[in-house]
């Protein structure tokens, strides 16, 4: 049969060939574009080597001026990673070419949760560096004698490790300004610009002390204070529970003092629980005596809210939340309750130690009734009253099996309250029941998260 000149027919052939040549096409092109990005990325490290720019915060300072240097980079045309430390692996160092690390330190001398992983995993080995070149800025404070422990520790197993100081290491004591401008002013000669980003923290706003109530009367210990404070322009900023605010007494206005926020914006005011600290020979500690009993209400202060990272719920919004503290660390974890009330979350478990029963039971209606609405689970230890758990690390061990429910439910663990005693006896109990790789598995996934002092 002769159907060559039949148009249907010619129009059917061409369709089918084009169809063919398509198909046949496709993975060459799929190829090409893959070697073209391959190519342009090639060329991207070529012209820009590898900056990482890490951080390891306990309050969230030194991940803030990480962030800085990180926009200051990219302003300058440098791309740079921005990660915390513990994210960091052999690997990551092997291939970078500049590493700045914003480290704080945690205690006397310790590594802060999101440097733990890497300090145990990396600083206890040797990995040769030569071709890495980095720069150390150390958060501290010199009321330590391990001032800046971490950063300075961290300093040293790098050049151990044959890699090149791009400058000598830079100490920051209490947020001081001049080592923060002495850090941007190297970073500029390395980015080689001075156009940079304003690193200048927020300004400090007027506010009003509206309420003061001692809620431990009669107390063995220090008195502890609620305090209620609103802005004097109506205006009232946003904030997230586990924030910090920041006060400058007038007697020491270079070092403001960070207190945990109590409250969260829908109260319409920013609660703090300050506690009335007394140095050996009776004077009153220079922000807390103003605080608790020279500022008259009605009088105003200077104030800024500060983000707190490290301890907002964020990813860990809806997930089981266990709330562990002690003493005026009560502030930050009653932020996060109410929070969870506002959710209507209820799976909700405080730990709390303080001193008596009857005179240390912070917020003691309010916990109570979440308590009565099945909304919290509720577990006390009391260091004046008697019992086997005196201090609230010596709750855990009963609980154990209770722990690891929750933890395998999905929990987040949040700590706050005194760094001595109170924050280790809890690291140490919780690695003893989940086990301590199981706890900085927990640190890693960001489900165990402490504000501590």
């Amino acid at each position: 049969m002769i159907w060559t000149n039949d148009p249907t027919r010619l129009m059917l052939v061409a369709g089918i060939s084009v169809a063919y040549a398509l198909v046949c096409l496709a993975p060459y092109l799929r190829t090409r574009r893959k070697r073209l990005a391959a190519a342009r990325a090639r060329a991207a490290a070529a012209i820009s080597p590898g900056w990482i720019v890490s951080y390891a915060s306990q309050t969230g300072n030194a991940e803030e001026l990480a962030r800085q240097t990180a926009a200051m980079l990219k302003l300058a045309g440098i791309p740079a990673r921005l990660a915390e430390l513990s994210e960091l692996t052999a690997d990551d160092l092997l291939g970078a070419e500049r590493l700045l690390c914003l480290v704080s330190t945690y205690g006397e001398g310790d590594a802060p949760d999101g440097a733990a992983a890497f300090a145990g995993r990396l600083m206890t080995t040797a990995l040769p560096l030569p071709r890495l070149h980095y720069a150390v800025l150390a958060l501290g404070d010199s009321a330590y004698v391990q001032f800046c422990g971490f950063g300075r520790a961290l300093d040293q197993w790098l050049q151990a490790q044959g890699a090149q100081s791009l400058f000598p290491r830079i100490e920051v004591d209490r947020s001081a300004d001049a080592a923060i401008a002495a850090w941007r002013q190297q970073l500029s000669h390395l980015a080689g610009t001075s156009d940079a980003p304003d690193w200048s923290a927020p300004a400090f706003d007027a506010w009003r002390l509206c309420e003061r109530v001692q809620l431990n009367p009669g107390s063995a210990g220090a008195p502890v204070y609620h305090l209620a404070l609103g802005p004097v322009s109506g205006v009232l900023p946003d904030w997230q529970s586990g924030d910090l605010v920041q006060i400058a007494a007038p007697a020491d206005p270079d070092h403001p003092r960070d207190y945990s926020i109590a409250s969260v914006p829908a109260d319409g005011r920013v609660h703090l629980l300050v506690r009335l600290h007394r140095h050996a020979d009776g004077r009153h500690g220079v922000a807390s005596g103003w605080l608790t009993q020279q500022l008259a209400p009605g009088g105003t202060l200077p104030l800024r809210c500060r983000p707190h990272r490290r301890f907002r719920l964020e990813e860990n919004a809806d997930r089981p939340l266990i709330l562990i503290g002690n003493g005026s660390g009560i502030a930050g974890l009653r932020g996060h309750l109410r929070a969870r009330a506002l959710a209507g979350q209820d799976r909700n478990w405080l730990l709390f130690g303080e001193r008596n029963s009857a005179h240390d039971f912070h917020y003691r209606a309010e916990l109570e009734a979440l308590r009565q609405a099945g909304r919290l689970t509720l577990d006390l230890a009391w260091s004046r009253d008697g019992g086997a758990a005196r201090y609230v690390q010596d709750l855990l061990p009963a609980r154990a099996a209770q722990l690891r429910a929750w933890v395998a439910d999905g929990a987040a663990i949040y700590v706050c309250g005194s760094l001595q005693g109170m924050a280790a006896g809890v690291d140490h109990a919780l690695a003893d029941i989940l086990g301590r790789d199981q706890l900085d598995n927990l640190i890693a996934a960001k489900r165990y998260q402490r504000d501590v002092y």
